[in-house]
C-alpha cells in the first residue's frame, strides 16, 4: 500500500484506526478453545466485525511465536484472510526485528515475501545496516521504533547528548538519510502527548503509528492536537480495548461497537483539518 492509497483510505473511511490482533488464548472467550484454530477463528471474527471502522491491522508477533507452529500458522492464516477479504486494509507485522547484515535481509525476505504484509516494526538501534534491508521493497513501510508509552523508555530515549538533542531525536534525524514519507513510518506513543509537538518538527510529513490509546491511558485528544498533519499523518492503534470488549459469545459484536467509538471519534478530528 502507497502512501497516497493509505491516505485515500483514511478519509474515504474517516477513520485512521489500527485494530492490535494481540490474541491471547488465556482472555479469548473460552468457548472458542473447542476451535481446531482459536487463534484464527478469534481473529477471523473481529476482522469481520471491526473492517468497517478501521484501515489497518497490526498482528503482534509474540502472541503466535508463544505457541509454536501452531501459533505461525494462526498469524499466516490470519494474513492470508486479511489480503483476500480485505486487500485495502494496512497489515502492519509487529515484530520489531532489528539485526545486522545478512540477518536483516532474512527478516525483510520473511515478512515481505513470505508472508507479504504491508508494514514491519524495526528497532533501530543497530543502525543504517540494521534498518536498509527493510528499505529494498517497493510498496512496503518500515515503521521505526522511535518513542514508546512503555515506562522503559524513560531509561534511554529521552537522555540526552553533549548537544542538548534527545536519543529519539537523533533516530529521527538520522533515519530520514535511509529512507522518506513514502516508505518508513515511526513509532510514538499515545502517553507523550506534547513531545509529539517536537517529533513533528523533525517529521513533519511521516505517518505516526501510534499505541497507547485505551487501556493504556494515551489521549487521542492529545495525539491528535500535537500530532496530525494536513494528510492525517496518524494510525492510531487499540488492542485490548477492542478485542477483549467482551469475553462471551458476543465478544465479535462488543468490539465492533468499540472499534465504532473510535472510529466517529476520528472523523471528528479528520474534519477539522484545513
Amino acid at each position: 500500500m502507497t502512501r497516497k492509497e493509505l491516505i485515500q483510505q483514511i478519509f474515504q473511511k474517516q477513520s485512521f484506526l489500527c485494530v492490535g490482533l494481540d490474541t491471547d488464548l488465556k482472555k479469548i472467550p473460552q468457548h472458542l478453545l473447542t476451535e481446531e484454530d482459536p487463534l484464527f477463528v478469534f481473529n477471523k471474527e473481529i476482522i469481520d466485525a471491526t473492517a468497517p471502522y478501521c484501515v489497518a491491522y497490526k498482528p503482534n508477533l509474540a502472541f503466535y511465536e508463544a505457541f509454536g507452529l501452531k501459533g505461525m500458522e494462526a498469524f499466516e492464516k490470519t494474513v492470508n484472510y486479511l489480503k483476500e477479504n480485505y486487500p485495502h486494509h494496512l497489515i502492519i507485522a509487529d515484530a520489531k526485528r532489528g539485526d545486522i547484515g545478512n540477518t536483516s535481509t532474512m527478516y525483510a525476505r520473511t515478512f515481505f515475501e513470505e508472508y507479504q504484509v504491508d508494514a514491519l516494526t524495526v528497532a533501530p538501534y543497530m543502525g543504517i545496516d540494521s534498518v536498509t534491508p527493510f528499505l529494498q521493497y517497493d510498496g512496503k513501510w518500515v515503521i521505526l521504533l522511535a518513542l514508546t508509552s512503555n515506562k522503559g523508555s524513560l531509561d534511554f530515549q529521552l537522555m540526552t547528548d553533549v548537544e542538548g538533542k534527545r536519543l529519539f531525536e537523533r533516530v529521527l534525524e538520522k533515519s530520514q538519510e535511509w529512507g522518506n514519507a513514502e516508505n518508513m513510518m515511526y513509532v510514538v506513543g499515545a502517553t507523550r502527548g506534547s513531545l509529539f509537538e517536537d517529533i513533528r518538527k523533525i517529521a513533519p510529513d511521516h505517518f505516526l503509528l501510534v499505541p497507547g490509546v485505551g487501556a493504556q491511558g494515551g489521549s487521542l485528544d492529545e495525539v491528535c492536537k500535537y500530532g496530525m498533519n494536513k494528510d492525517c499523518g496518524l494510525i492510531v492503534n487499540s488492542s485490548r480495548g477492542i478485542i477483549y470488549a467482551s469475553q462471551d459469545t458476543d465478544f465479535a459484536e462488543a468490539a465492533a461497537r468499540e472499534a465504532k467509538k473510535i472510529q466517529e471519534q476520528m472523523a471528528t478530528k479528520l474534519s477539522e483539518i484545513k
